[in-house]
């Protein structure tokens, strides 16, 4: 079965891995160079190089050239995993079997813009990794394979990726195999339950403390590496948040943004509820005991 790959993050590296460690039969792959707008962007065209798969840049995978090249390679199927543009017509036709894409929640609810994120800054105890048949909307192609993922009170961006990309990997393995054998089975999404998340913004990740502690620990989360981090100002001074906790602290007459304690670990500040350590900072700062920030 040839297959035509597009993907320009790290989850779209980590698929290509497995399906060359699968042997699948690559016969193209489409990828961008230095995209800014993703902050786990992975150009993939050095793995390609090592492997001796055909590649090619493509700012718009729309583009009569990137269709012409990918019509020549006479693909069965087309995956595409970690592409931030929509697909046209004129390109989900060319495949015989279509295009398999990819999203990591439980379609067809939190469709839409950075699903990790959301699901960490929002709490969720539980997210999704989806394989879908795309079509010309949004995240709400035929379903082809979907696997629940639990959300540990311990999971961060990165931590949460990575189980993703585990069991990612696993649902492809079966997903190629049951279209070989012709056993693939598609189940239609109701609209009815779904949801958009909407495009993170930088205004996003600003730490307002009057929030709630668990609500600043849940925004650091969602935002930690490989994303830009949650922030807040110091003095002028941007300072970027990698690691909290929440405090036990539990004064209920202390206004929110009070620096309660400074320690050789961490910095304690008031929540509008509660308070959090502030662990790891980018940069280190060194407050005192009384100030707001």
């Amino acid at each position: 079965m040839r297959i035509v790959f597009i993907g320009s993050v790290y989850f779209s590296l980590k698929m290509l891995e497995q399906l060359i460690e699968m042997n699948a039969d690559i016969v193209g792959v489409c990828t961008r160079k230095n995209l800014s707008i993703n902050s786990d962007h992975s150009d993939l065209s050095s793995y390609c190089e090592l492997n001796k798969i055909p590649w090619i840049y493509s700012d718009d995978v729309n583009s009569p050239n990137t269709l012409s090249w990918i019509r020549d390679l006479r693909p069965d199927i087309i995956l595409c995993f970690g592409w931030s543009q929509l697909l046209k017509e004129n390109l989900l036709k060319i495949p015989e079997f279509g295009v398999i894409g990819f999203h990591p929640s439980q379609l067809p609810i939190n469709r839409g813009k950075h699903p990790i994120i959301w699901a960490l800054v929002l709490g969720l105890e539980e997210t999704g990794s989806t394989f879908f048949k795309m079509d010309l909307g949004i995240d709400n192609g035929e379903i082809i394979s979907q696997k629940n993922i639990r959300i540990s009170t311990d999971d961060n961006a990165s931590t949460l990726y990575e189980k993703i990309i585990r069991v990612a990997q696993v649902q492809l393995i079966d997903l190629l195999a049951n279209i070989k054998q012709g056993k693939l089975i598609l189940r239609k999404q109701h609209n009815s339950p779904s949801n958009y998340w909407r495009k993170r913004t930088i205004a996003d990740g600003l730490i307002d403390w009057r929030m709630a502690a668990i609500s600043i620990h849940n925004l650091v989360r969602g935002l930690s590496s490989p994303y830009p981090g949650a922030h807040f100002l110091y003095k002028g001074l941007a300072i970027k948040v990698w690691k909290t906790e929440i405090s036990p602290v539990s004064a209920t007459n202390i206004e929110p943004g009070k620096i309660l304690e400074v320690t050789d670990r961490c910095t304690i500040v008031k929540c509008g509820i509660g308070a959090i350590c502030l662990i790891d900072t980018d940069p280190h700062f060194t407050p005192t005991s009384g100030e707001y920030l």
